[in-house]
């Protein structure tokens, strides 16, 4: 049986331990925070976060909400109180200006369930699995906004995994850990990435979001590419990688502005050549108008 190659191993030879894994243990920390800041309530009384990752109160005063769960209010009839209208432009101005799938990468308490799912299908050299379209999601994200048109109901919300992850741990044993263990195993032997990749619809609505990011990756050192692939093995959207950094001839430039990045960060992590770059404000501008020209 052959060994399984890690991606990143060049990376900590040359770079270092800490250059290998920044933006990983960084996603780490702000996931595993945010999850602290709904449960200190419960736990020990000091409410920072009260609610869920649907709709919030920070610090007992500011409201926080998830624009899709307004959607589906109003696809099912039911006006918003002036709360939920508020909280969901306070989120989706504040993930317009940084890139809409970072709340996928960065926050959401799923994500740290199908990564730990990717890390041991890499590290038990599964490879074989099914496919979907990654078009799928977006069926979805309109069959839940359908679905309240149709019942009246946000039915979504009842099923809906990133909310449910938090009330798993706030009230033990459920329907919501036996839901977080079937997307598990579904990631693990069914299809790699199946989940966050291709199949949930809160994903695809902050893909859509994702289209006018203020931050992007770009691939602007792609001419050292040393072709290891390891950007590709950790990647959540691996093809989004192929034209910028591989599309040089073909007319693409290097930013990644594909709206299905998360802008995790990995493959700049893994990249012992530091072929990827963060592009802020001006820089994305400028790197979409040399997409343009060429």
């Amino acid at each position: 049986m052959s060994k399984v190659r890690i991606p990143g191993h060049e990376a900590r030879e040359k770079l270092g331990w800490w250059h290998a894994h920044r933006f990983l243990l960084l996603r780490r920390l702000t996931q595993l925070g945010v999850i602290a800041l709904f449960l200190l309530g419960p736990l020990v009384g000091l409410w920072v976060l009260k609610g869920n990752l649907s709709s919030s109160l920070l610090l007992d005063r500011v409201p926080l909400a998830d624009p899709l769960v307004l959607l589906q209010s109003l696809t099912a009839g039911h006006w918003p109180l002036t709360a939920l209208w508020l909280g969901s432009a306070i989120v989706l101005l504040g993930y317009w200006l940084v890139g809409g799938r970072v709340f996928c990468s960065w926050v959401c308490p799923v994500n740290l369930i199908t990564d730990a799912a990717a890390w041991l299908r890499m590290r038990l050299g599964i490879r074989a699995g099914g496919t979907l379209f990654r078009s799928a999601r977006y069926w979805l994200l309109a069959m839940v906004l359908l679905l309240p048109l149709a019942t009246g109901l946000l039915v979504w919300e009842w099923v809906n995994p990133v909310p449910l992850s938090l009330r798993a741990l706030l009230f033990g044993m459920g329907a919501g850990w036996s839901l977080l263990l079937a997307l598990f195993l579904f990631d693990l032997f069914v299809v790699e990435r199946g989940w966050c990749g291709h199949l949930c619809p809160v994903g695809a609505f902050w893909a859509l979001v994702n289209r006018v990011g203020f931050i992007k990756i770009s691939a602007s050192g792609r001419d050292r590419c040393s072709n290891c692939m390891d950007c590709y093995a950790v990647c959540p959207e691996r093809p989004i990688l192929k034209g910028p950094v591989h599309g040089a001839r073909r007319g693409h430039g290097p930013l990644i502005s594909a709206q299905e990045c998360l802008n995790c960060g990995r493959c700049i992590d893994v990249c012992a050549e530091q072929v990827f770059t963060i592009s802020v404000g001006f820089a994305v501008k400028a790197d979409n108008m040399s997409e343009k020209q060429q």
